[in-house]
Order: structure tokens, then C-alpha cells, then sequence
């Protein structure tokens, strides 16, 4: 009987798809993705692609930032309720009226968003590349940033950029514990603690490193002064770490309480079964309405025009389209 790894490279060939797996993903999922990556890897990945059809394992934005990019592909999830409590923070409506009520503004939006909100955002940024992004918006212009509160007041205060912040964050990094840290700390006293700026201020402070998880993915694989690691982050990143660097000691930050808060439950809802499913039935697909998908994509390609290093123009005043 074919296992159903092989099932699904089967079923890869038939459609000539490519799968897109995020680093939250459980093991045996990043195990039979084409690429694996952070969120701005991804975008730019499926940007690229020939295949027509991508299934992204990851959450449901990440697939409509795939399709934003390429209409013409069919995109694909395992699982349609993958969702994020940054994308339910942010509710449209609501947003729109915080953008309405600072039109001189430059909006910046956390990928981690819906495609309605990119709509009205000037520019979508990652933790990889939000501090290139803020740099380049001209210093006279106000920000505001959502919907990641925490990721917003790193970079402001990293940059010493004033932004007006969405109160929004992510479920996962705002449970890790400081306390906890602090004494995890005083046990493993040779440990590195990285941490992603998504974590709250109190968590951050006792990083040695913070970043992106590609950035602390590296911080793994490069710094040889030591090989014990403290990762505050979700924890599907450490299977590409062991790959890295086999004789790292990974240690995950504590959350508060005894729960497994560190794990992300809408990238843990996709499997390898829903992902063969997907592949044999071209569903569920994901769509953006084409008016809305004109609108949205231009937060997103002003978004790799920057990481790219090409020049782009801003709008002098926001309005309603």
C-alpha cells in the first residue's frame, strides 16, 4: 500500500503543483513541501512559480497573498478554517475607520492580515523586512501600523519612528511568559534566548537575539559559541533547526500556565491527509474577488519593491476606492 507521502508526490505530478509549506508547519508537512520558508520567502516564492497550482500549508492568508500575486494560478489549503487572531483583530470595518481617521497617513499592514485589509494598506511588511520598509517611507509622514502592536512598537522603537499602533497581536507569542524566561534563564545560563518581535515587550527585553524566524533559524545554524538555544517562538521552527545544526540543545520558552500555547492551532489543523485530499479534488481553492485583488496587490508589490531595492511612489492622501 503507498504511503502517503507518495501518494501525495503522485498527485504533485498529475496537477503539477507545487507545494509552499510555512516553518509552523509539523515536520512530515515541511518534509514534502517544495520550499519551506518564513511569510515574505513564501510570497516571493509563489510570485515566481510556474506551476498552476500551488497549495500553500500555512494559514489562509498566506494562500491569498499567493493568489493576489497570481490570479491566474489555482491556489490551493488543506484546511479553509486556518485561520489567524491577527486577521480576526482586524475586522475591515473597523480597520477602515482607524485608516479614515489619519488620511495623511502611511497605513503599514503586517502580512498577517486579510486581503480587505491590504485593500486600503499602502504597504504590507514581514518581520523580515519590516525595518527596510519603515526606512523607506519618508520621515515627514505619519504610520500607522497594524495589526501586530508588538511587532510595531519593536520597530519603532528600534528605528525611533513614532507610530500609531492597531491593538492587535498574535495568540502564540503574547503567552509567552517573562517570569518563566527569567528563570529558564538562570537554568540554562549558557543559553542563547531568541526571540520573535511578535513577543511582548516584557519577553523581548531578555533576548540576546530577536527576528524573523528565518533570522533566528540562522542564529542557529551560524553562532557556534554556543549550542543551546531558549526559542521564543512557535515551535514548528525547531525541526528545521535540528536540521541545521543536529547537536543544538533547543529549549522552548515557557507559556504562561501548562498549556501547549506555543503552538500555533490554525498551522497544526493542516495534515498530510488534507493536503493529499486537496491535491486529489483541486479543493478547497482560494479566491479574491478581481476588484478587490487589484486593490490589495498593490500593498503587497510595494511591499518587494522595496525588498528589492527598487524605488516606489507613495500617495499623498488616502482615500476610499
Amino acid at each position: 500500500m503507498a504511503s502517503i507521502e507518495s501518494e501525495i508526490r503522485e498527485l504533485k505530478k498529475k496537477h503539477n503543483a507545487v507545494i509552499l509549506a510555512h516553518y509552523y508547519e509539523d515536520g512530515d508537512i515541511q518534509d514534502v513541501a517544495d520550499h519551506v520558508g518564513d511569510s515574505l520567502f513564501l510570497a516571493q516564492v509563489g510570485k515566481t512559480l510556474d506551476a498552476p497550482v500551488v497549495l500553500m500549508a500555512g494559514v489562509v492568508f498566506m494562500a491569498e497573498s499567493v493568489k493576489l500575486l497570481s490570479p491566474e494560478k489555482t491556489v490551493l489549503v488543506p484546511d479553509r478554517r486556518a485561520g489567524c487572531s491577527l486577521v480576526d483583530s482586524s475586522p475591515y470595518d473597523k480597520y477602515l475607520a482607524w485608516r479614515q481617521a489619519y488620511p495623511d497617513a502611511i497605513c503599514v499592514s503586517y502580512v498577517n492580515s486579510s486581503a480587505a485589509v491590504k485593500s486600503i494598506t499602502d504597504v504590507c511588511v514581514t518581520s523580515s523586512n519590516a525595518e527596510k520598509i519603515i526606512n523607506a517611507i519618508p520621515k515627514d509622514r505619519r504610520i500607522l501600523f497594524g495589526p501586530d502592536r508588538n511587532l510595531g512598537r519593536y520597530i519603532s522603537k528600534k528605528l525611533g519612528r513614532e507610530m500609531i499602533l492597531w491593538p492587535g497581536a498574535c495568540e502564540v507569542h503574547i503567552l509567552f511568559s517573562a517570569k518563566k524566561l527569567f528563570e529558564l534563564k538562570e537554568q540554562h545560563p549558557n543559553a542563547l534566548v531568541i526571540a520573535h518581535p511578535e513577543c511582548d515587550e516584557t519577553v523581548l527585553k531578555y533576548a540576546d537575539v530577536i527576528g524573523a524566524t528565518s533570522r533566528l533559524l540562522a542564529e542557529v545554524k551560524d553562532n557556534k559559541t554556543t549550542n543551546e538555544f531558549i526559542v521564543a517562538t512557535e515551535d514548528g521552527i525547531f525541526h528545521q533547526m535540528r536540521k541545521v545544526r543536529p547537536d543544538a540543545v533547543l529549549v522552548q520558552a515557557p507559556a504562561e500556565g501548562s498549556c501547549a500555547c506555543n503552538q500555533c492551532p490554525y498551522m497544526k489543523m493542516n495534515t498530510l491527509e488534507k493536503i493529499r485530499n486537496a491535491l486529489q479534488t483541486l479543493e478547497p481553492q482560494v479566491n479574491v474577488d478581481p476588484k478587490l485583488s487589484a486593490l490589495a496587490r498593490v500593498s503587497l508589490d510595494r511591499m518587494l519593491a522595496i525588498t528589492d531595492g527598487r524605488p516606489v511612489e507613495w500617495p499623498d492622501r488616502f482615500t476610499v476606492h
